[in-house]
């Protein structure tokens, strides 16, 4: 499966911005999907996951109440919705894909990974 990943830039702390990913060959909804992302400096971390239906998600405790995580199979689609952005929150953005039925936190138990997206948060 190939990920494109779009939709970063550069907001206000306090704002919000929504990232897409865009899947495209083998059956997307066979996939968990996860966004990771990587600050300057610091090594890749979860942000949040949501299995093959979207009936189960999970959050790091650094998002969880701020940002959502949703699909659209149809679409091929999965979102982020960021809300309440944190300058802490600036950091390059990727999703990635598991051809597995549970969210995993680890990113090296993800088989795709997108390109990345910037987000940075200004003060």
């Amino acid at each position: 499966v190939q990920l494109q990943a779009f939709g970063g830039g550069l907001v206000q702390a306090g704002g919000s911005l929504r990232l897409s990913c865009a899947a495209s060959g083998r059956i997307f909804s066979r996939y968990v999907m996860g966004w990771f992302r990587q600050a300057p400096g610091k090594e890749r971390e979860f942000v949040a996951g949501i299995s093959w239906n979207g009936g189960s998600t999970y959050y790091a405790d650094s998002v969880k109440g701020r940002f959502t995580i949703s699909r659209d199979n149809a679409k091929n689609t999965v979102y982020l919705q960021m809300n309440s952005l944190k300058p802490e929150d600036t950091a390059v953005y990727y999703c990635a894909a598991r051809l597995n039925r549970f969210i995993a936190v680890d990113q090296y138990e993800y088989d795709y990974w997108g390109q990345g997206t910037q987000v940075t948060v200004s003060s």
